[in-house]
This record gives C-alpha cells, sequence and structure tokens, in this order.
C-alpha cells in the first residue's frame, strides 16, 4: 500500500498554494505508476485558510483559526476547535501595560470579564503587523466607565483616550457599540496608545475595545477624516455616551462622521431615533434646557441668525425639511437646540440632504450651564435615497 493512500485530512496555510499544487502532481504521477492502484481508500484533502474569516468563542469574543500548536505560541487564548477539529479558535487579549500586535486584539480591562473598581492608567500600544496597515478601527463591544461631571459634561473623573494617530475626542461615560477610525500614518514606526484612565468615586468600570488592523488598499477602510464610518443603505448614527435616560452629551468633541454612498443613492434621509415611553423625545437634545421643550436651531442658511448654533451643533450640509412641498428653495448647514428639525420648529422632521459624500460634523465646546442643562446628544436613523431623473 502506498503512503498517499492512506493520508489523513491536512490543513495547509493560505500561503501554500504551490504546496498543494505539488501534492496534487506527486499524487498523478503515483497513480500512473501504481496502475492497478487499490481503490478502497479515497483522496480525501481538506484545504484551510488560516487565520482567514473570524471564528466566535463562547464568551462572545471573535478570534482567527490558527494551526492548534500555533495559537499559544503567538500569545493567544484556545476558544474551541475550528476548521472541522484541525485547528484552534485563537482570541487575543492585551490589558494595562500590553502590547497589541495581532489583528483582531481584544483591550480589556483588568479583572476581565468582571468588573474593575481601581484607579489609575491602564494603557495598551498598538503596534503595525506591517508597514502597509494605515487604519486602525476600535469597536466597543462593552464600554462603561465613570460619566462626565453634571455642571459642564466635562470628563474630569475616567477618560478613554487615543495618542499616537489622528486627533480623536476624549470621551467617558457609557459607549456600548460604538466605534473608531484612527489613522495610523504611514510606515512601521507609528505606534497607537490607547489609555484609560480611572479617578474618583468607586465605579464599577469593565471595557473590551476589538482593535482591527486596515489595510491601505482595504474595501473596508474609511475615507480622510472620519473618526466614525458606516455603510449600508440604512443605520444608525450616535453620540458617544448617549442615552435618553442617565446619559449625558459629551463636551469637548469636535469630530466627522461619515456614510459611504452606496450605488446608486444620491440623497439622504435622517429622523430621530424613537424614544418609547416618553411623552416628548430626548434623542436630539444638543442645547438649551432639555427638561422642557427646546425648538430646533439653525445655522449657516437665510434662516438662523448670526448667533445661531455657535457652541454645539451637529452640521448636515444643505440640510432641508424632506417632505415640504414645494421643496425649500434654501437649506441649512448647522441644527442645534433640542428637536430635530432643519426649520425653527418645535415638531421634529425628517431632514434631507443631497450633498456627497454623505457627512456629518459634530462640536460640542466646553461650557454648559447654566444655559444648557441636561442635554443628551444625539441618536439619528438614516436611510439612503435612490437617485431618480427626471
Amino acid at each position: 500500500m502506498l503512503l498517499l493512500d492512506v493520508l489523513v485530512p491536512i490543513a495547509i496555510w493560505s500561503s501554500g498554494a504551490a504546496a498543494w499544487s505539488e501534492v496534487r502532481k506527486s499524487r498523478a504521477l503515483t497513480n500512473l505508476a501504481s496502475g492497478s492502484r487499490d481503490r478502497r481508500f479515497l483522496p480525501i484533502f481538506t484545504v484551510f485558510q488560516w487565520g482567514q474569516g473570524l471564528c466566535s468563542a463562547s464568551s462572545g469574543e471573535y478570534g482567527s483559526c490558527q494551526p492548534n500548536n500555533e495559537c499559544v505560541l503567538r500569545g493567544g487564548i484556545p476558544a474551541g476547535p475550528c476548521a472541522g477539529g484541525y485547528g484552534t479558535c485563537c482570541i487575543f487579549m492585551a490589558s494595562c501595560g500590553g502590547v497589541a500586535r495581532e489583528n483582531g486584539t481584544y483591550f480589556v480591562n483588568p479583572n476581565h470579564p468582571d468588573t474593575t473598581d481601581g484607579t489609575g492608567s491602564c494603557q495598551l500600544t498598538v503596534l503595525k503587523m506591517h508597514p502597509d496597515i494605515c487604519q486602525i478601527r476600535l469597536d466597543f463591544d462593552q464600554f462603561s466607565i465613570n460619566g462626565p461631571e453634571i455642571v459642564n459634561h466635562i470628563c474630569n473623573n475616567d477618560q478613554f483616550l487615543v495618542s499616537g494617530g489622528s486627533p480623536a475626542p476624549t470621551i467617558c461615560g457609557n459607549s456600548n457599540g460604538d466605534h473608531m477610525y484612527i489613522d495610523a500614518g504611514m510606515g512601521q514606526s507609528n505606534p497607537i496608545i490607547l489609555t484609560v484612565i480611572t479617578s474618583g468615586p468607586s465605579f464599577p468600570r469593565s471595557w473590551r475595545v476589538r482593535i482591527s488592523q486596515i489595510p491601505c488598499g482595504a474595501i473596508s477602510k474609511a475615507e480622510q477624516g472620519c473618526l466614525q464610518y458606516f455603510t449600508g443603505v440604512s443605520g444608525r448614527v450616535k453620540s458617544f455616551n448617549f442615552d435618553t435616560i442617565s446619559g449625558r452629551q459629551l463636551s469637548n468633541q469636535d469630530y466627522s462622521i461619515c456614510i459611504r454612498t452606496e450605488r446608486n443613492f444620491c440623497s439622504i434621509h435622517y429622523t430621530a431615533c424613537p424614544d418609547i415611553g416618553r411623552n416628548r423625545s430626548r434623542t436630539f437634545t444638543l442645547s438649551g434646557n432639555s427638561n422642557s421643550v427646546v425648538s430646533s436651531m439653525v445655522g449657516g442658511g437665510t434662516q438662523g441668525t448670526p448667533n445661531s448654533c455657535t457652541n454645539d451643533w451637529l452640521m448636515i450640509p444643505c440640510a432641508k425639511v424632506a417632505d415640504r412641498l414645494p421643496m425649500a428653495s434654501t437649506c441649512e448647514d448647522k441644527i442645534c437646540g433640542g428637536t430635530f428639525n432643519a426649520e425653527v420648529s418645535s415638531v421634529e422632521r425628517t431632514v434631507v440632504s443631497t450633498v456627497r459624500p454623505f457627512r456629518l460634523a459634530f462640536h460640542a465646546d466646553s461650557i454648559e450651564a447654566p444655559i444648557d442643562v441636561d442635554n443628551r446628544g444625539f441618536c439619528l436613523d438614516y436611510v439612503q435615497q435612490p437617485c431618480t431623473s427626471n
């Protein structure tokens, strides 16, 4: 019996296409030489793409499929079988003082998955896998640290900071499900530093931030200058620490939110998110005293006064009320106040913008009181609109 006839299924690295080709050639030559080959054994070979795609652990983390003996050697945590049992779903985690070199590494709090109540500075260094990495995406799978103080909504106690890449605002509070894109610059020697500073009163803090490294030519790469980047015909955008009940709009915010223009779509509608169980929506409260009804204010167009929306505002280029008939001939660029509307009003309306690429800009200064009270920030649902011809 020939040795090739009793080979068990084998896993071949994604870079081993040439090796697989040689195996096939070898089998063909062996079959010709053997003539009357024993047909009882099937030529079973399975090709697995190591490190490609995602596998998941029962605890909710995502990892990459690695050979069984590679995961621990690379500092990973085996989290169950993958690739039909020939590999291990390898999870990479790092905490205070650690270094993240693997794509998909999680930055977690001390004592993870339990909460931590300690104070101090927890820092993680992110190193590029190779020089062709242009962006780092941070997914806040879990993120709950002490929120801002109640007067001016400044992150005085706990803070999350990003340094070494493109500017990112300091955030605190609860940002589960949010994300950031950080420009990592060119070359290999540009580490990104993630820091969580905890101080002040006792608080059950926890964070699990997934770090994805994005190559310069990847289709998932965000547009230049976008802290947040969304794809798809519809979705939801919101400010950090947003919550209609306990959230507070963070001060000192200045960043862009980008939405990829999908094929054959020419405009976009924005609507304030539902605020279930309330007589009055608090899903768009940027300025004024949010404990009472505050009308929308606009700036940058014909309706706004020179002093409108100068402190806290959301910029939507050339925004108009979507269902106004006939459509308004003028538009506004900034919306603030406590009601989402492209016109001065106390009634929420859907807003449309035809400026492409679709991009919003959020700005909040460092002062809230005494004019701005209990502002929550914003949450908007968007739906891209198809192109139409006259």
